[in-house]
């Protein structure tokens, strides 16, 4: 095992196209790293250059100690899942997973050990002497991963190894993927576009734009504090809602506007964001998960300086919760970071803005599955006002502490 540190890494392609400019990351001695983000941020990129898959043009990669610039793939004692899991088909499970061993002359007992040995972690004893033709779709993913483990390597670079697999298959597996790595304790760079999937595995997690590091921490870390309104919109399922206001400063407390109604920042909101304060009589962008409102049948004791009425254009009940789309009248600023989240969820960055300025600002909200709100009716909704999140309208950053450093 080792850790992996990326120091000031860029990648530049033919014609100037920087892929990955200046990354520094730090990948601690077996840590489940997840490198996130929407297509063509460069996640799988930096994934490459790690393997030595591709070269880097600026900067340093480490493993353990050693620079490993200009070490062959080979020879950087690593190994790579795929996501069309590049099976031999002509062979049994035992020898694709045997195959590297034999390649590097392991001796045959040690080869039998390991294989059966990492076998036994992936349920995969009964199949040794199978093709893969016979196999499910999970159960040649687990050979793909059997194949890294028998190698014993350094670290296991991953990149969308599950994304050939149906919906419940991928459930399933990301449970065992973070399972086996819990138990081998190797460290692991896991590539992913799927903000689910990083939550739900990464130790700490990645979030990329553009070639960039947007953020790095805990996955609890980007939820509760995201530093960027990028970073906000694109963690998070349901995506945050957002929208503009102007911040008004009233009896010593703070409102602002939702439609037409006057909202009160609860004082956990301001205790925890200080910065806050110098936006008095300013335009922000407020952010509100789904996961934060309510029917307010349901809490029918919060106040009503925390509650909206809305018109539920679509009720959708999943059992351990109902998410409503209603539209609200409050216009959000379109910045880069915005046309580019919705470019992301497949709406085109025009027509998005077209509805912002219109006023059609559509939210989704995530409530308690005993509500009894209805399609086409309306429902009034309560905010958590101390779970409010705000973002900086000319530079899309996180207004945290005092001097707003984005913590």
């Amino acid at each position: 095992m080792a850790e992996i540190k990326l120091e000031r890494v860029t990648k530049r392609f033919a014609g100037d196209t920087v892929a990955v400019n200046e990354l520094d990351l730090d990948i601690e001695d077996g840590e489940f790293m997840v490198l996130v983000g929407p297509s063509g941020c460069g996640k799988t990129t930096a994934l490459r250059m790690i393997a030595g898959l591709e070269s880097v043009s600026e900067g340093e990669v480490r493993i353990g100690d050693k620079v490993v610039n200009d070490v062959p793939p080979k020879d950087r004692d690593i190994a790579m899942v795929f996501q069309n899991y590049a099976l031999y088909p002509h062979m049994t499970v035992y020898d694709n997973m045997a195959f590297g061993l034999k390649l590097a002359k392991t001796e045959k007992g040690e080869i039998d050990e390991r294989v059966q040995k990492a076998a036994q972690v992936l349920g995969l004893r009964e199949f040794l002497d199978r093709k893969p033709r016979a196999l499910s779709g999970g159960q040649r993913q687990r050979v793909a991963m059997g194949r890294a483990i028998v190698r014993e390597p350094q670290a296991f670079l991953m990149d969308e190894p599950l994304s050939n697999l149906d919906a419940k298959l991928r459930v399933q597996m990301r449970s065992e993927i973070g399972r086996i790595q819990h138990d081998l304790e190797v460290t692991t760079v896991y590539v992913t576009h799927d903000q689910v999937e990083a939550m739900t595995m990464g130790d700490r997690v990645c979030v990329m734009k553009k070639g960039e590091l947007q953020q790095v921490g805990t996955p609890t870390e980007l939820f509760e504090k995201p530093v960027s309104l990028f970073v906000a919109g694109f963690i998070g399922s349901p995506s945050m809602n957002f929208f503009s206001s102007k911040l008004e400063e009233s009896n010593g407390g703070y409102r602002l506007k939702l439609a037409d109604h006057d909202i009160a920042i609860g004082d956990k909101t301001l205790s925890e964001r200080p910065a806050l304060k110098q936006y008095a009589g300013k335009e922000v962008i407020v952010g509100i998960r789904p996961q934060d409102f309510e029917d307010a049948e349901i809490a029918s004791d919060a106040p009503k300086d925390a509650r909206i009425k809305a018109k539920m254009d679509l009720v959708e009940a999943i059992g351990t919760e109902t998410l409503v789309h209603f539209v609200v009248d409050a216009p959000v600023a379109m910045t880069d970071d915005m046309k580019e989240l919705a470019a992301d969820a497949g709406t085109d960055p025009q027509t998005f803005e077209e509805r912002s300025k219109e006023g059609r600002n559509e939210f989704v909200a995530t409530i308690d599955p005993r509500s009894k709100v209805k399609e086409r009716s309306e429902a009034e909704l309560v905010i958590d006002t101390n779970r409010f999140h705000f973002f900086d309208v000319e530079t899309s950053q996180g207004i945290h502490g005092e001097s707003n450093n984005h913590e």
